[in-house]
């Protein structure tokens, strides 16, 4: 859920089914088990196929290879021929660890108070020249198509009518000890005269609304996140 939805227009177009999961790798194995997939990845980096129920780095090289091989093009010419046909996804993740567990806990509590309100799908967010309206908000749930099991609570979504969305997870991992909150923000941009720019910036306006409406910075006391991604 919370990895980058560009895999999601690509899956459309190709008209192949796609499973949007919670984050972690268990939820993958009833999938391939059923052969309803064969690859998966996940927002760190991590990819893997139906050969094993483990992030395999060596596999993901092998497939650019692979694929580098077919094309007979680098990887720079396939990827910007991938985004003048499906446009770009800028995607970024702010980490948030050694977190107080409770002041981490009601701050989730608390923001998904706020996105759950019936005002909040009507919202505007005006960050400079940009204007963001809420399309709709919820916390993640996953019912298993495979044995009906069903993981709750598996971070708050906001998506915005142009497709660009926040995504808030907490989790008890990370460095050090305490909780870890993570922040995602993605947008997609279709103009292939803006592929080329500085993702930060892209992201800019979606992140100031992220800490905007969660109040992290003042409700843990941290001045910027432990990692971006």
């Amino acid at each position: 859920m919370a990895t980058s939805t560009a895999l999601d227009r690509v899956a459309k177009a190709m008209k192949l089914s796609l499973y949007e999961t919670p984050t972690g790798w268990r939820y993958f194995g009833n999938l391939m088990d059923s052969g309803r997939c064969s690859l998966c990845g996940e927002e760190s980096f991590g990819t893997g196929s139906d050969h094993i129920r483990e992030k395999d780095g060596l596999w993901s090289v092998l497939v650019w290879l692979s694929i580098m091989a077919a094309k007979k093009q680098g990887v720079e010419q396939i990827v910007r021929e991938h985004w003048a046909k499906f446009g770009r996804n800028y995607f970024c993740r702010f980490d948030y660890e050694g977190l107080d567990p409770r002041a981490a806990f009601y701050l989730m509590k608390d923001l998904e108070s706020v996105i759950a309100g019936k005002a909040f799908t009507s919202q505007k967010f005006a960050v400079g020249d940009h204007i963001y309206s809420v399309e709709r908000a919820d916390n993640f749930e996953y019912i298993d198509p495979v044995d009906g099991t069903v993981a709750r609570n598996q971070g708050l979504r906001i998506v915005f009518t142009d497709a660009s969305r926040l995504v808030f997870r907490m989790s008890g991992s990370g460095a050090g000890t305490g909780a870890t909150i993570r922040i995602y923000a993605e947008s997609c941009e279709r103009d292939p005269e803006k592929h080329s720019r500085e993702t930060q910036v892209v992201l800019g306006p979606l992140i100031a609304i992220a800490l905007k409406i969660s109040n992290v910075h003042e409700r843990t006391g941290r001045r910027g996140p432990n990692v971006i991604t």
